[in-house]
């Protein structure tokens, strides 16, 4: 095409994502697949959000519904998020909320706000691949954040060229391990982030869908029992209905400081100018009248799913294979023996056995540790899971022979 020349240098880091890329690939029916990190369609609360359609359409709310509304997002739904982060000990004002369409936009954005090119990013080591897409287009660096280490602020700062700008991390059920920090962990990240003077960006997708353990406080609590007032806080906390509603509506939010949210709202309306405002209200009547025993009934369907997977991996997978055992989220994360490549073996899987995953390549910032792979349990049921990881085990053993 003519015109690719004249493209900005920055789309040299913009690649397709691997797992929308492998989700063209998996419309056939005989295909098992643990690929999507994506809710079971037939647990939307589809009746009431029918309701919710027809209440703020086909009533004086019409007007509003359809009409433009304020950047920062509806009231009323920004009202609800407040009340709902007060329940994990976040104290905020609908001045600290913004309405993103979705929690992936809000990383568009928070990559746009802070970076420069060749400032650096601290991630985990795997990290969400859709948080890497959003924070290329800027042209950062990257740098491993890993609380076990306890490497020291300076060795971060040398190491990582460039300026460091921010953390990022979902310290709950994480995408794609699955793995949660504790308390002690949590505490590292906030006292890293004072030492470095940089921002902590709390990816929170997953944080209602705990299945066993005790709760624990998001990142953004914990610094404001430390310092507060959440205006003084650094952390950055992003929420989204998509895992626990529905993500067709692409309905997410932020919650920070109001400098930095005043910040962001100039940012959404260069962009856009708000979230559609009709969704933004159906959400708000959604949540409204269900969102706990709905969240309750995920938890006992995605709960008794984990349970199946972790199972059906102690009976199936080969000898040298380890596996996380999440209390929570949509993943499990394996690691592979030495010298099993993830995309090789999907493409074994896919032509063999008719099974489906992520290779885990993609979550690294650097393309490297090859041989793990991202399992799903939301979408397959239990029987699914069982059959899948059963040919996913012959598969495995198959690779392993041929080395």
């Amino acid at each position: 095409m003519p015109l690719t020349d004249l493209f900005a240098t920055r789309t040299e880091g913009m690649k397709a994502s691997e797992i929308r890329e492998l989700l063209k690939l998996l419309d056939q029916p005989e295909v098992i697949s643990f690929a999507g990190g994506i809710p079971d369609p037939a647990l939307f609360p589809r009746e009431a959000y029918q309701r919710a359609m027809i209440d703020c359409t086909g009533s004086t709310e019409a007007a509003s519904a359809l009409q433009y509304a304020p950047s920062e997002g509806y009231l009323p739904l920004r009202q609800w998020i407040a009340r709902y982060m007060a329940q994990y000990g976040v104290i905020c004002g609908a001045d600290n909320i913004l309405i993103t369409a979705g929690s992936q936009q809000a990383l568009d954005y928070l990559g746009k706000l802070f970076l420069d090119a060749g400032d650096t990013v601290l991630v985990g080591w795997p990290t969400y691949l859709g948080a890497l897409g959003a924070f290329n287009a800027y042209q950062p660096r990257y740098d491993r954040l890993d609380v076990a280490t306890n490497q020291p602020p300076a060795a971060l700062q040398d190491a990582a060229g460039g300026r460091v700008k921010f953390a990022y991390l979902s310290p709950d059920f994480a995408n794609p391990t699955g793995v949660s920090l504790d308390l002690a962990e949590r505490g590292k990240i906030l006292d890293l982030a004072d030492a470095l003077d940089i921002a902590v960006v709390e990816d929170g997708a997953y944080q209602a869908l705990r299945y066993s353990g005790d709760r624990l406080p998001p990142l953004l609590a914990i610094e404001q029992a430390r310092k507060g007032d959440i205006d003084a806080c650094r952390t950055i906390y992003c929420g989204s209905f998509s895992k626990t509603l529905a993500p067709g509506l692409r309905v997410g939010w932020v919650v920070a400081a109001r400098p930095v949210i005043g910040q962001m709202v100039l940012l959404k309306q260069a962009a856009d100018l708000q979230t559609a405002t009709l969704n933004q209200m159906v959400t708000a009547r959604v949540a409204e009248e269900l969102f706990e025993p709905h969240v309750e009934q995920l938890r006992a369907v995605y709960g008794a799913r984990l349970k199946a997977m972790l199972a059906a991996l102690d009976r199936h997978m080969p000898e040298g294979v380890r596996w996380t055992r999440p209390e929570g989220g949509m993943f499990v994360w394996c690691q592979l023996p030495e010298g099993i490549d993830g995309a090789d073996l999907l493409a074994q899987a896919l032509a063999t056995e008719k099974v489906a995953f992520v290779p885990g390549g993609a979550f690294f910032a650097d393309g490297s540790n090859r041989n793990t792979l991202r399992l799903n349990f939301s979408m397959p049921n239990e029987a699914q899971i069982e059959e899948g990881i059963t040919r996913l085990g012959r598969t495995l053993r198959v690779a392993m022979a041929a080395r």
